[in-house]
């Protein structure tokens, strides 16, 4: 299963970070997507699960959750705006945890969790990256995949 994560898009949906997302069975929006035109981008490649980051107050993002609880392939994931406001210990419980926020991109294991921060696919902020990630999960394993996109 490949599945596609975006974070901090503020409004922004980049033609390079729609071509990097086909191929996605299920595209991850881990906060401050803006208008509701970037989730309907993403619908066009596939379904969509998102959760509303601090910019996220009007549309669609009235009635998304502050967290998801999902699991895929018998793994346990976890996805949030902000890690810092992580107030479970993952470990035992999840194998993935998601976030945004910082626009940093991430993807390091601590124990038997993948932090995983995608970046920021919208407008450049200080002299981040603009990037957007992957993850490949089967039954035995996931692996995290972040992607700089040519802008």
């Amino acid at each position: 299963m490949q599945i596609g994560v975006i974070a901090d898009t503020h409004s922004k949906m980049r033609p390079e970070a729609l071509e990097v997302l086909k191929g996605s069975d299920l595209i991850l929006h881990a906060g401050d997507f803006g208008r509701d035109e970037v989730l309907e981008a993403l619908e066009a490649i596939a379904p969509v699960i998102a959760i509303r980051g601090n910019i996220d107050k009007t549309g669609r993002a009235a009635n998304l959750p502050d967290v998801q609880d999902l699991k895929f392939l018998g793994h346990a994931f976890y996805m949030l705006h902000d890690v810092k406001i992580l107030d479970i210990d993952p470990q035992g419980r999840y194998r993935v945890v998601i976030a945004g926020h910082s626009h940093k991109p991430r993807n390091e294991w601590i124990g038997d969790v993948i932090y995983f921060n995608p970046g920021a696919a919208g407008p450049r902020r200080f002299n981040l990256p603009i990037t957007v990630g992957r993850l490949l999960v089967n039954e035995d394993d996931v692996a995290g995949e972040i992607i700089e996109l040519p802008v």
